[in-house]
C-alpha cells in the first residue's frame, strides 16, 4: 500500500520540537553550572625556593579555582620520598599536613591534582630547613608519555567518530532520510568504536591523573581515578548517547525517533561536563555554547555519510533528502559558527595567542581545516545542488566525490581538535603567568619575604615583609631595594620602599625588562647608626 505524504509542517514538526528542546537545555546548561576553569597554582607555602628556621607543621597550595588531589609526596634531602596522605581541601587551598620528622636541609615538595575541568596539574616545589643541602636539590621534571599521550588522543578522535558521525548520522537518518542497510552498519560500527574508545578513555584518563605509564592499565585504581574525574561524567554520558544510539536501530520507528533525540542532545552534555571550553568563565555562557557547538557539528558532520551514499548509488531518495538538507543546514551552521567564534575569543584572552601558543596554533590548524570544509560545501551548495536537484547525473557524481572530501576534512578536524587535550587554554596560562615570584632571604641579623607581582618582566610591585634573624620583629626607620642583572649587564636599579599600616614594605612602578636570574639586595636602616644589608638571587619569568 502507498503511503500518503505527510504536509511539510507535520514532517519537520519533531525537528521544530527537537531545536526547542535544544535551546532549553543549552539555557538550563548555563543557570545550573558552577564556575570552574583551568587550574593554575597562585600560591605556596613555604615559598619556593624559602630557606626556615624551623620545620613547618604543614604546606599550602593555592590554586586559581578547587582541586582535588591526587599524588603529593615530599622528597627528603637524601632522596627518599614519603607520600603525604592527610590534607584538607579548603575552596581553592590544599593545606597539607607535614610529616613530624622533618630534618634539616633541602626538600622538594610535589604535587600532582586533577583541576575541575577534568585535566591534571602537576609542579614541584624547593624549600630548605635551617640551611640549603651542599649541592642543593633539584625539582623532579616532568617527563612526557608519548605512549599514553598518544593513546589519549587516539581515544578521544575515535569518540567524536562515534559520536558526531555515528549518532550525529543515526539522527540524520531518521529524521531527514538515507537511512538504508549500509548507511545503517556503518553507523553501529562507528558507535561500537566510540563506545570502546569512551570506556578506554576512563582508564586512560586514570593514567595521565596518577601519572602512571601504559602498562598500568590493568590495574583498578587508573579506572576508579578516571571514573572519579570531571571526565568520568563526560565519560558516562557519551557512553549513554551512543548505546541509545545504537539501540535505536533495533526498535520499532516511533521509540528509535525517541532514542535518537536523546542521543543527540546527549552528545551536547557530554561534551559540555568538562573541558577546557565549558569549564572556562562565564559559566552560563561557555556551557551553552559547548552545547550548541557540538550538536551543530554532529547534524552536519551526521548527514556526510548518507547524503554521500544516496548520491553514490544513485537512489531514488537522493535529490528529496538534499532538498531537506540544504534547508535546514542553516540552522545548524548558525549556533555551530557563533558558539565557535565565542569560545575561541575566551580561550584566547588575546589574539596574539593565536600563534605565540600550543592552544591558539591547534586552533590555528583546525580554521585551516574548517576553511576548507566551508568553501567544499560551499561550493556544493551554490554549483552542485541546483544540477543535481534537477537530475544531472555528473553534477550528482561530483557531489557525492565532494562530499567524501569532506567526510575525510571532517574526520582531520576531529584528530586536530583531539590534541586540544594537551595544550592548556592562553586564558589559564594568564593565570599562570601572574603568580608572583616569592624569595626567602635569611641572615643571622634580619630576614626577608620578597614578593614580586607579577612574576614575570615588565612592570611589576614589590611586597617586602622584614624581620630579625631568629624570627622577631624588626621595626627598621627605613628600607632601599636594590634590584640588579649582572649576566645582562643591568646595573643596580634603587628604590625606596613605603611601609604601610600592614607593616608590608612595598616598592611601585618597577620595570623588569628582562627574563632570569635577577639579584635582590634589600638596604635596611635598623637605626640612624646601622645599616643591614641582605641580597640574595630570584628568577622572573619571561
Amino acid at each position: 500500500m502507498r503511503r500518503t505524504p505527510l504536509p511539510a509542517s507535520a514532517r519537520w514538526q519533531p525537528l521544530a520540537v527537537l531545536m526547542l528542546v535544544l535551546t532549553a537545555t543549552a539555557l538550563l546548561l548555563g543557570l545550573g553550572s558552577q564556575a570552574h576553569a583551568h587550574a593554575a597554582l597562585v600560591d605556596i607555602q613555604p615559598a619556593d625556593g624559602a630557606v626556615v628556621a624551623h620545620a613547618p607543621q604543614g604546606f599550602s597550595l593555592s590554586f586559581s579555582e578547587p582541586t582535588s588531589p591526587l599524588v603529593l609526596k615530599l622528597v627528603r634531602p637524601d632522596g627518599s620520598s614519603t607520600v603525604l596522605d592527610r590534607y584538607t581541601l579548603r575552596d581553592a587551598t590544599l593545606d597539607i599536613i607535614a610529616p613530624a620528622d622533618l630534618g634539616t636541609g633541602t626538600h622538594v615538595l610535589t604535587w600532582r591534582v586533577i583541576s575541575e575541568d577534568g585535566h591534571p596539574v602537576g609542579g614541584s616545589s624547593i624549600f630548605s630547613i635551617g640551611a640549603p643541602s651542599a649541592g642543593g636539590l633539584v625539582a623532579p621534571q616532568e617527563a612526557v608519555d608519548w605512549p599514553l599521550r598518544i593513546a589519549i588522543w587516539a581515544a578521544r578522535t575515535l569518540l567524536y567518530a562515534g559520536l558526531f558521525i555515528g549518532v550525529g548520522g543515526v539522527f540524520f537518518t531518521s529524521f531527514v532520510g538515507g537511512g538504508t542497510r549500509p548507511v545503517q552498519r556503518t553507523h553501529a560500527v562507528l558507535m561500537l568504536a566510540g563506545l570502546a574508545a569512551v570506556l578506554l578513555s576512563v582508564g586512560l584518563q586514570g593514567l595521565d591523573a596518577l601519572d602512571l605509564p601504559l602498562g598500568s592499565l590493568v590495574a583498578a585504581l587508573p579506572w576508579k581515578t578516571g571514573l572519579a574525574t570531571s571526565y568520568g561524567l563526560t565519560a558516562e554520558i557519551a557512553a549513554a548517547s551512543l548505546v541509545a544510539g545504537l539501540a535505536a536501530l533495533a526498535v520499532p520507528r516511533q521509540i528509535g525517533r525517541l532514542l535518537t533525540v536523546l542521543a543527540f542532545i546527549g552528545i551536547g552534555l557530554a561534551l559540555s561536563a568538562s573541558g577546557h571550553a565549558s569549564a572556562a568563565h562565564p559559566q552560563w555562557l561557555t556551557r551553552p555554547a559547548v552545547f550548541l557547538h557540538a550538536v551543530g557539528i554532529a547534524f552536519w558532520a551526521g548527514a556526510l555519510l548518507p547524503l554521500g551514499v544516496a548520491f553514490a548509488s544513485r537512489t531514488s531518495d537522493a535529490t528529496p533528502m538534499l532538498r531537506r538538507f540544504s534547508r535546514l543546514i542553516p540552522v545548524a551552521l548558525l549556533p555551530l559558527v557563533a558558539a565557535g567564534l565565542l569560545l575561541a575569543a575566551i580561550q584566547l584572552a588575546s589574539p596574539s595567542a593565536l600563534w605565540t601558543t600550543a592552544y591558539g596554533r591547534v586552533l590555528l590548524a583546525k580554521l585551516v581545516l574548517l576553511a576548507a570544509l566551508f568553501a567544499l560545501a560551499a561550493l556544493n551548495r551554490f554549483r552542485l545542488t541546483g544540477p543535481a536537484e534537477a537530475g544531472d547525473g555528473v553534477a550528482a557524481g561530483r557531489l557525492a566525490r565532494s562530499i567524501r572530501v569532506e567526510i575525510i576534512l571532517v574526520l582531520a578536524i576531529f584528530a586536530v581538535a583531539a590534541a586540544w587535550r594537551f595544550t592548556p587554554p592562553p586564558r589559564a596560562l594568564a593565570e599562570a603567568a601572574a603568580r608572583p615570584a616569592e624569595l626567602h632571604i635569611h641572615t643571622e641579623k634580619a630576614m626577608a619575604e620578597v614578593t614580586v607581582k607579577p612574576g614575570h618582566v615588565g612592570p611589576v610591585s614589590v611586597g617586602i615583609v622584614i624581620m630579625t634573624g631568629d624570627f622577631g620583629p624588626l621595626d627598621a626607620k627605613g628600607l632601599t631595594l636594590v634590584v640588579s642583572n649582572p649576566a645582562a649587564g643591568i646595573e643596580p636599579i634603587r628604590r625606596t620602599a613605603t611601609k604601610g599600616a600592614d607593616a608590608v614594605w612595598r616598592v611601585g612602578k618597577l620595570d623588569l625588562p628582562l627574563p632570569g636570574r635577577w639579584q635582590i639586595r634589600l638596604d635596611i636602616l635598623v637605626s640612624d647608626f646601622e645599616l643591614v644589608k641582605i641580597e640574595d638571587a630570584i628568577d622572573i619569568r619571561p
